[in-house]
C-alpha cells in the first residue's frame, strides 16, 4: 500500500471514528463507501469489521450498564444477527448496489412521514413484531451493504428509546452483526494478509480518535442528538443513491 492509500484511509477512517465517538453509531456507514471509491464493496467490509467490533464494544461500554441493556435489547439483538447472516451470505455470492437505493428510499420515507408528523403507531402497539421485522431488515442491510444503522434509529426513535439507549441498543446490534460477517469472511477464505493487515491499521486510527468522539458526546443534549440523527439520515441516502448511480 502506497502513502497516498495509506493517508486516505487513515484520514477516513479517523473521521469516521471521531463521528461514531461523538453520536453513539456512523463508522461502518461513513468509512465503508468512501473506502469502496478506491476498492470494492466487499474489501471495504472487510477492512472495517475488527475496527467495527473494537468501536462497538467500547461505545457500549461507555454508557455503562452493559448486562441491562443486553436483557433489555437482545431479542432484537438476535433478530438482527440472524438477518447479517443472509445479506452477507447474498453479498460473498452476489453484486447487488441495487439494495442501497432500496435502504435510501427507506430512510426518505421515515424522514418524510417524520416531517409530516405520520407516526408509525404499530411499532408501540406491537414492539415484538416491530422488533422482528427491524431487527431481520437492518441485519440483512448490513450484512449486504455494512449500512444498518439508519433502520434501527427508525425503530429506536419510534420506540421512544433515550440517547443512551439508541447508542447501546444498535452497537450491540452492530457487534454481533459484525461477529457473524467475521465468521463468515473467515469460513469463505476472503481475508488476505494484505486486508488483514491494513485492517489493523484502520484498528489503529481508530484507538486514537474513538476517545476523542466519546468525549464530545457528552455536550451534545438529547435534543440536539435526535436532529443530528435525522440530519445524517439525509444525507446518508443521498449518498446511496449517489454512490450507485454516479
Amino acid at each position: 500500500m502506497n502513502f497516498e492509500l495509506i493517508l486516505y484511509f487513515t484520514t477516513i477512517c479517523g473521521f469516521a471514528a471521531l463521528v461514531h465517538g461523538s453520536i453513539g453509531f456512523g463508522f461502518p456507514m461513513l468509512a465503508t463507501p468512501l473506502l469502496a471509491l478506491l476498492t470494492d464493496v466487499q474489501t471495504a467490509i472487510m477492512l472495517t469489521i475488527i475496527p467495527n467490533i473494537f468501536i462497538n464494544v467500547v461505545s457500549i461500554k461507555s454508557e455503562g450498564k452493559v448486562f441491562k441493556a443486553i436483557k433489555k435489547h437482545y431479542k432484537l439483538v438476535a433478530y438482527t444477527a440472524f438477518g447479517s447472516l443472509f445479506g452477507t451470505v447474498f453479498l460473498i455470492q452476489f453484486d447487488t448496489p441495487i439494495f442501497k437505493v432500496i435502504l435510501a428510499l427507506a430512510i426518505v420515507i421515515y424522514l418524510i412521514t417524520d416531517t409530516f408528523k405520520v407516526r408509525f403507531h404499530w411499532i408501540g402497539k406491537h414492539p415484538e413484531i416491530s422488533k422482528v421485522i427491524f431487527g431481520l431488515v437492518s441485519g440483512f442491510l448490513g450484512g449486504l451493504t455494512n449500512v444498518m444503522a439508519p433502520t434501527l434509529i427508525m425503530y429506536s426513535l419510534e420506540s421512544g428509546q433515550s440517547k443512551s439507549e439508541i447508542i447501546q441498543s444498535t452497537n450491540l446490534c452492530f457487534l454481533f452483526g459484525k461477529l457473524v460477517q467475521l465468521v463468515l469472511f473467515t469460513v469463505s477464505l476472503k481475508f488476505t494478509t494484505e486486508t488483514i493487515y491494513s485492517s489493523t491499521l484502520v484498528l489503529v486510527i481508530v484507538i486514537v480518535f474513538l476517545p476523542l468522539g466519546i468525549k464530545l458526546k457528552a455536550i451534545i443534549s438529547e435534543h440536539h442528538y435526535k436532529t443530528i440523527l435525522k440530519i445524517l439520515l439525509s444525507f446518508i441516502a443521498i449518498a446511496l443513491v449517489s454512490q450507485t448511480f454516479i
